[in-house]
């Protein structure tokens, strides 16, 4: 975007929300501080907008690094920092990048809600999984979102598009950027396949270095996780699922979509064990009911489960009673026992439903578990994936150690 005043800048930005469909009340919202922001820019002396200087805004009306650095975050808060990130996003790209209204529509043109359905009937047809589909649906919004803004239809996409989209994910974890490239690539030669471009701009996507196992997955120690899973209320209903839902991610392993999605069904008391298709991979996933696992299900079904028809086994119990969405990542229920137990949480390590399973996995290595093993209790298609974890066991890194001598 070219460098335009702060003023100049928040008149262009509101124009282009009043274009994507924003209501009235969050204009007035964003509004407010944009005049709060821009007052304070010229307290600063600046003219144009930074997002350091914003920031200097943002903390000192809510205290927002300490908070963030002790997880106290509000909602309030997280929302005027949006007010600020959108601000910079809007400089750097000339767009909206990120949503945050869930009830928007990414895309507002015809043809391009025509693309959209055309596009969910390929994915269907290349039998790619329900989580997959809806993802790259939401990729591909976001996509021609981005067209639209520049008042460009997916027939005239050129490579120098595809390089600009890709600018906006700028900031963006490495794993957000390779989903988004898969999706993307999966668009593109769909738009090939059905003529809305004459040439597969797939490989004209800008690539990024391959980094694939670089990261070290969160773990927990052994202590700190006993002090979590003892500081649920097992008394109360909302205590109940939480217990249940932690044991089957920690000791099971389940990825936290298919925990959300479980249903009656997919537990064989007879027989003693879970049977469930991935969600992720489309796989059967058969994994045996371990006793303290089935207890603790037994015992929320039975005591804390609300009265429903859904034959989903874990339930939001605040009105409305009804499965968790595939949105909700339950981050907030570890946070809520992590404060608790008193646990220190820190932003250098993650510590949602995730890591929970990044435990078990490096247990297993600990206990040498065949990768193989380890590979199908996790529900990884590729046993290349599972050998990561060893990266998170100084245990094991100990016994790969080289003795230089000997060499």
């Amino acid at each position: 975007m070219e460098k335009v005043s702060l003023k100049e800048q928040v008149k262009l930005l509101e124009q282009e929300l009043i274009r994507v469909g924003y209501k009235k009340a969050t204009l007035s919202y964003y509004r407010t501080h944009w005049q709060k922001i821009i007052k304070h820019f010229e307290s600063e002396g600046e003219e144009f907008f930074s997002e350091a200087v914003a920031m200097e805004y943002v903390n000192r009306k809510c205290d927002f690094f300490a908070k963030e650095q002790s997880g106290l975050l509000t909602q309030s808060n997280i929302y005027l920092f949006r007010v600020v990130r959108m601000l910079g996003d809007f400089q750097q790209h000339g767009i909206v990048s990120r949503r945050y209204m869930r009830s928007l529509s990414r895309v507002n043109e015809q043809g391009h809600f025509d693309v959209l359905e055309a596009f969910r009937r390929y994915c269907k047809h290349c039998d790619y999984s329900a989580t997959t589909q809806k993802s790259y649906r939401r990729l591909t919004e976001n996509f021609l979102s981005f067209l639209e803004a520049r008042k460009c239809s997916v027939k005239d996409v050129c490579p120098s598009d595809l390089t600009d989209y890709m600018k906006t994910l700028m900031g963006y974890s490495y794993k957000t950027v390779e989903f988004t490239q898969c999706g993307m690539r999966a668009f593109l030669r769909f738009l090939n396949i059905e003529k809305y471009l004459s040439e597969d701009l797939s490989e004209n996507l800008p690539s990024i270095q391959s980094r694939r196992q670089t990261r070290i997955p969160s773990v927990w120690e052994h202590g700190d996780l006993i002090r979590l899973l003892d500081v649920i209320d097992r008394g109360n209903p909302s205590g109940k699922r939480d217990y249940a839902m932690i044991l089957l991610v920690a000791r099971l392993g389940l990825r936290c979509i298919d925990v959300k999605r479980l249903t009656l069904s997919n537990l064989k008391w007879e027989e003693n064990r879970i049977e469930l298709i991935q969600s992720k991979t489309n796989d059967l996933l058969i994994l045996p009911l371990l006793k303290d696992v089935g207890w603790a299900i037994i015992d929320y079904l039975k005591n804390g489960r609300p009265a429903s028809g859904s034959n989903v086994v874990f339930l939001r119990h605040l009105a409305p009673v009804e499965p968790f969405s595939d949105e909700d990542h339950l981050h907030q229920i570890i946070l809520k026992y992590m404060r608790l137990a008193k646990l220190p949480i820190s932003g250098k390590k993650k510590v949602g439903m995730h890591s929970l399973r990044h435990t078990l996995a490096t247990a297993l290595l600990e206990q040498h578990v065949p990768l193989q093993e380890i590979a199908d209790i996790m529900g990884h298609q590729d046993t290349d994936t599972t050998p990561v974890y060893l990266k998170s066991s100084l245990k094991l890194l100990r016994e790969c150690s080289l003795n230089p001598e000997a060499l």
